[in-house]
């Protein structure tokens, strides 16, 4: 569970930090205040010209509505907004609505987006009202823990609007793709574990996108194929230069029949610890550091000679160790073929592995997701909110030229050729 530092939030009366937090309030209240004035008298201005028979205005101030308080970050802020009276006929009538403070509002945008932001981080809905209590005080107690449930239903809507998008116009140079078993606890089948697919891509500007997210049966081909077919049928008409995955065979079995073409580069991270395992623990630190010099390798020449000193250190008393090495050796070495600067993000599926961290947490706290459906909603939303923060790939100048097939010879451009 997220906990928050109280410490840092609550303040004994007369302190500094308490007499900031006043002025900041009364700052922002004053702000707000004029900021309304403003917005009314604009609106009151732009509707002069409408007179009666007499001359007098339609549009005009009418006193105040009622107070109202509205939570924000720095506390409570009492408000009252100017009424604007309109006396035309009813059919006529053009009824004002603040921008800046809309109808029923009670509490900040900022303040809204914190409820989503605990829940999905780790914080129950039966410990909501504790925590945003001792973030934001007492005057969270309109911030009903109820909220969450209510956004549920509202990402699910926003998940299928998204699953069905359009990718028409869309480039996608690299793929990532992976996928994650999580429990589902309430469906009819008891207990059993649900596999979300998550496909993400770099556009042709270097940017990383959230392309897919489903779920399937286990990692099988059909599951795979399913989604890849329903990105390529939602528009993506360009085929991409290359993937990045782990060892199922599912994945890379749809993706062939999908595009052909395409290049294949095995996730080390995910070979390296499969590789340990067949491995005792005494040598596992020795051979960790081999596949180390593997990957790290300069050109293609030395990392196909410390491949052949692993392969001579360890075939002979661990030859599944050496085996499962072995057999994807081809496609664990393809990033030589594309810029340097790529290298960072090629040789691994880190882009969706860092962001399932922050899902496994929200998945331990709840021992398990209640539904199907919500699972993935969780996942979704988990995944789209990192999206926002993931930076452009190294060397992006580089993908017009990965896009025109210019050839890369350990991971610098072929004059020659």
């Amino acid at each position: 569970m997220l906990q928050p530092n109280t410490d840092s939030l609550s303040f004994p009366a007369d302190t500094p930090q308490d007499v900031l937090t006043g002025i900041l309030r009364q700052g922002a209240q004053q702000m707000l205040a004029t900021a309304i004035e403003a917005e009314v008298a604009d609106w009151v201005e732009q509707h002069a010209s409408i007179t009666d028979a007499n001359g007098h205005r339609q549009v005009v101030r009418n006193g105040y509505k009622p107070a109202r308080t509205i939570t924000t970050g720095v506390g409570p802020i009492e408000v009252t907004q100017p009424r604007v009276h309109d006396r035309r006929p009813a059919y006529l009538r053009e009824p004002f609505t603040s921008k800046i403070l809309p109808p029923y509002l009670r509490k900040a945008r900022q303040i809204e987006q914190l409820i989503p932001w605990l829940y999905l981080y780790g914080v129950s809905t039966g410990d909501m009202t504790e925590a945003l209590t001792s973030l934001i005080g007492p005057q969270a107690a309109g911030l009903s823990a109820t909220t969450v449930t209510r956004l549920k239903t509202v990402w699910e809507g926003e998940y299928k609007d998204w699953a069905n998008r359009s990718l028409e116009g869309k480039h996608y140079v690299y793929l990532w793709a992976d996928g994650v078993h999580f429990r589902v606890r309430l469906e009819d089948e008891g207990n059993q574990k649900q596999c979300i697919l998550v496909l993400m891509g770099a556009t042709a500007d270097g940017h990383k996108e959230l392309i897919a997210v489903s779920d399937g049966y286990r990692e099988s081909k059909q599951s795979w194929k399913e989604l890849l077919l329903s990105v390529k049928h939602r528009g993506l008409e360009v085929d991409p230069k290359l993937a990045i995955g782990d060892g199922a065979l599912g994945f890379w079995a749809a993706v062939r029949e999908v595009w052909s073409n395409i290049d294949e580069q095995r996730c080390w991270v995910h070979k390296t610890a499969n590789v340990l395992n067949k491995l005792p623990k005494s040598v596992q630190a020795k051979a960790k550091a081999m596949l180390h010099d593997i990957w790290m390798a300069e050109t293609r020449k030395e990392a196909n000679k410390a491949f052949d000193l692993f392969l001579d250190t360890f075939e002979a008393k661990y030859p599944k160790a050496t085996a499962c090495l072995t057999k994807d050796r081809d496609v664990l070495l393809t990033f030589y073929d594309y810029p340097a600067e790529h290298w960072a993000h090629l040789r691994t599926t880190n882009p969706i592995e860092s962001v399932f961290a922050t899902v496994r947490l929200r998945h331990g706290k709840t021992k398990g997701s209640g539904s199907r459906i919500a699972c993935l909603t969780m996942v979704f939303k988990l995944m789209l909110i990192a999206s926002r923060s993931w930076r452009a790939l190294n060397g992006s100048q580089l993908i017009p030229e990965v896009i025109a097939g210019v050839k890369f010879i350990d991971g610098v451009k072929n004059e020659a050729a």
